[in-house]
């Protein structure tokens, strides 16, 4: 038998002068009953405890316990046992495989017949286990109420809050031989369900909707045993070697490993919540298999309902996930039982995982955030049910995907094909090639109550100051109505904010990979193919600029010597993204027909490092068209500021003044001689050609097909009767319809600006400029006035473009005589 890590000698000193014990045992079998009787008849509370106060033993029951127990007019220690049965050790490893399942039984819950045998030849397979033992009057003391219905002559609350107690102390025991990473909980539902404030809450829900709180606890237990993952260390250990060779086959995985120890110290003292970026289904293995390597206890992984089909759903709640609705409606049950549950994990240290852009995205760029998750989260800080959460903004980045087509597909109008048992083994099919590197990143940790409190949420609802001619109460009842709403305004602002800087924190270690730059070069230079020397010569002052902003990056060494290159673009062409012509003097790569949003994909998931430089790029260009006359300086400044504001539902900016540094860092770049330049010899054109002789362009590789699908969607709206009310999906379809037009008369630049999820973005950005909502039949004025702001915001986004295409022009890989031609 493995010799049991006893409790540390000052709980042994704390308890030793206990008068009596209760030894709650939690047996399954005949077998471990005679282990725990063998283990107690040596001595082996007293060697643990150093007490030899006689013993009554207790079946782990609440019944039990509530007959035998909690009525005890003396101070028991009482201690919880029970027996710890382990797989083999393999390697160093004591891991359920599938052999082990040959033998019929669950190595960690082996039958009676396997326990007996393996007593008698595998004595370390198992080790008698205590947990933290507590006095019945510190239990009283740590569950006041449940005590207090013992004293007003109900037991049962407090025997069940006892059974809970001993069987979470026997889980916190065997981590400390197993590891953390089989920390699941335990009982959740039955202590929620136990839970006084949330007894109240669901009264409180039954007597405002009019209904009997019986009716109204019954769909919360339904609701918890829906949502309420069931964890099995069984079956997470199997899933893990199923999967594992799924993505292990497939991408060479490239953890952060200061980050994992920094995320390991935190975890000692605060539950994590992993948000990262969500680019691929296999996100959440990929992540879980990096933490499981480091001994982190599973992730309560927050997925869709969607993806609870069988055998996956099954599967997955026993792994983690907790399938939560897409949406709740007014069910404000169900919202009940999601905040409290979010609050119990929290409460208990378990850490979560969500993807809080609410879906993978479609154009390989962060999308904009959902908020209803990070409500939640908020709500169980301002209550103080937690002290506080770190959030852990996560970057998980491919070299490849297997899975773009399908959704280059969607984006262009196909619908997306249901998941089920058919799509996952398609899935998996698709996994069986070699896709280089997955880098997992880890950006700094924020704690929830702190920036929640940086951002103005005031953590605690302030108290409403009553009007002093109040003579009927009306004043206050008002007063109380505009108080709790600018409460709520705060709040809302405050986890918005906190979103914003999650997206910002993953974005900051998101590195640039070699086929983001491969398929940046190739796609700016329209509709062209690039010899493997001109290629590089694209890529050489774009590594200069990497490098001179220390920006984070994968193994972009392979872009700067030729037979390296090469191999990068190849594999490019083996995913069908890249082309290649080998019939004439030497092989020319071009992105590949109809291949444009996978290509973009790519691009994109680094396309926010270059966004201030293309932005700059098209003020300095703004400022030159404005000529000598004006101040230049100042039209290059509100150039910048129009530029990001239309660009806000694309990329995440930060406050004006930040902003403004970044772009002056920017300058510095261009012109290290700025900050010596008066307004008075400030000239466009001057730093345009400082601009130029830096070796590179970026605003049409990085900004065009932004712009493009603005483009089409405000020319529809132009096109559109004000009168009408706009249906948001018919009008993104004929976007889609009429993008594919305007790009075969050649008026789009690429294919990859028709595109569902830029021109969602458009129509949210032409909303904020209040271009949507319709005008008053009767009011011809008004609808005269909507169509000429309409027209106005499609001829600026022309001007753009075309200013986007000079920028293009002055790209040394553009230019005649230049660069690569």
């Amino acid at each position: 038998m493995i010799e049991h890590r006893g409790n540390a000698p000052a709980a042994v000193q704390r308890y030793a002068q206990a008068e009596s014990v209760v030894a709650l045992i939690d047996a399954s079998s005949s077998v471990e009953r005679e282990l725990v009787g063998t283990w107690l008849a040596d001595g082996g509370i007293t060697k643990e405890f150093g007490t030899s106060a006689p013993i009554t033993q207790l079946d782990l029951d609440a019944g039990a316990i509530a007959d035998r127990l909690v009525g005890r007019r003396d101070d028991p220690l009482v201690v919880p046992i029970r027996v710890l049965w382990l797989p083999e050790e393999r390697d160093g490893v004591r891991r359920v495989t599938f052999s082990d399942l040959a033998m019929l039984s669950n190595p960690r819950k082996p039958h009676r017949f396997a326990q007996r045998r393996l007593v008698g030849k595998a004595p370390d397979r198992h080790v008698v286990l205590t947990g933290q033992p507590a006095l019945l009057s510190e239990l009283r003391a740590n569950n006041p109420e449940a005590a207090a219905l013992f004293s007003a002559g109900t037991a049962e609350p407090f025997a069940r809050a006892i059974a809970r107690a001993a069987v979470v102390a026997l889980e916190r025991a065997e981590r400390t031989i197993i590891g953390d990473r089989y920390k699941v909980p335990r009982l959740v539902a039955e202590e929620i369900l136990d839970s006084p404030e949330f007894l109240r809450r669901l009264d409180l829900i039954a007597d405002q909707a009019g209904v009997s709180p019986h009716e109204v606890y019954r769909r919360a237990e339904k609701a918890l045993n829906e949502l309420v993952a069931a964890q099995s260390r069984l079956v997470s250990d199997l899933f893990t070697q199923a999967m594992r060779p799924v993505h292990a086959s497939t991408w060479k995985v490239d953890a952060d490993p200061t980050g994992i120890s920094r995320l390991k110290a935190l975890n000692r003292r605060y539950a994590l919540v992993f948000l990262p970026s969500h680019r691929s289904y296999v996100d959440a293995f990929v992540l879980g298999d990096v933490l499981a390597r480091n001994d982190f206890p599973p992730n309560h992984v927050i997925g869709g309902a969607n993806l609870s089909f069988w055998p996956m759903g099954p599967i997955a709640r026993r792994t983690g996930t907790v399938f939560i609705r897409r949406s709740f409606g007014d069910d404000e049950v169900y919202k009940a039982v999601v905040e409290e549950y979010f609050a119990y994990l929290l409460a208990k240290r378990f850490n979560l995982e969500w993807y809080f852009e609410g879906g993978r995205t479609r154009t390989g760029k962060l999308r904009p955030p959902r908020y209803g998750l990070l409500n939640y989260l908020a709500a169980a800080v301002r209550r103080n049910r937690v002290d506080d959460v770190m959030l852990i903004p996560v970057s998980i980045t491919y070299e490849r995907l297997n899975e773009l087509g399908a959704i280059a597909t969607e984006q262009v109008g196909g619908k997306k094909k249901p998941e089920g048992i058919a799509w996952l083994a398609r899935y998996v099919r698709s996994q069986q090639h070699s896709a280089g590197h997955v880098y997992v990143r880890f950006g700094e940790p924020l704690s929830a109550r702190e920036r929640l409190a940086a951002h103005g949420d005031p953590l605690t609802t302030p108290p409403v100051a009553i009007p002093l001619h109040s003579v009927d109460g009306a004043d206050t009842a008002a007063a109380q109505v505009e108080a709790e709403a600018e409460v709520e305004e705060l709040e809302r602002k405050a986890v918005q904010r906190l979103a914003f800087e999650i997206a910002v924190g993953i974005n900051a270690v998101t590195p640039i990979t070699v086929n983001a730059l491969a398929t940046l070069a190739l796609l700016g230079v329209h509709e062209r193919a690039l010899t493997l020397g001109e290629v590089r010569t694209v890529l050489a002052p774009v590594l200069g600029y990497i490098d001179k902003r220390d920006l984070p990056h994968g193994e972009l060494a392979a872009l700067r010597a030729d037979q390296s290159l090469a191999v990068v673009l190849e594999q490019l062409s083996l995913a069908k993204v890249v082309t290649v012509y080998r019939g004439g003097l030497e092989p020319v790569y071009s992105i590949e027909s109809g291949a444009h949003l996978e290509a973009a994909f790519y691009r994109n998931s680094a396309v926010h490092w270059f966004v201030n430089r293309a932005i700059l790029e098209l003020s300095i260009l703004a400022a030159v068209e404005a000529g000598g006359d004006v101040d230049q300086l100042r039209t290059g400044w509100d150039e910048a500021f129009r530029l990001r504001d239309l660009l806000k539902f694309d990329f995440f900016f930060p406050e004006r003044a930040e902003f403004a540094e970044q772009l002056t860092a920017e300058m510095l770049l261009v012109d290290p001689d700025w900050y010596s330049h008066t307004r008075a010899d400030t000239r466009g054109d001057e730093i345009l050609g400082k601009l130029t002789d830096s070796g590179f362009m970026m605003a049409h590789r990085v900004l065009r097909s932004f712009f493009d699908a603005q483009l089409v969607v405000a020319e529809r709206l132009a096109a559109r009767d004000p009168l009408v009310v706009i249906d948001r999906k018919q009008f993104i379809d004929e976007c889609v319809a009429v993008g594919k037009q305007m790009m075969l008369q050649q008026r789009l630049h690429s294919p990859e600006s028709v595109s569902t999820e830029l021109f969602t973005s458009a129509l949210k950005l032409a909303d904020n400029h209040g271009l949507l909502a319709p005008v008053a039949p009767d009011s011809a004025e008004e609808a005269a006035e909507m169509t000429r702001r309409r027209t106005e915001f499609a001829d600026s986004l022309r001007t753009i473009s075309a200013r986007i295409s000079r920028a293009a022009t002055l790209d040394p890989s553009n230019r005649p005589g230049l660069g690569v031609l």
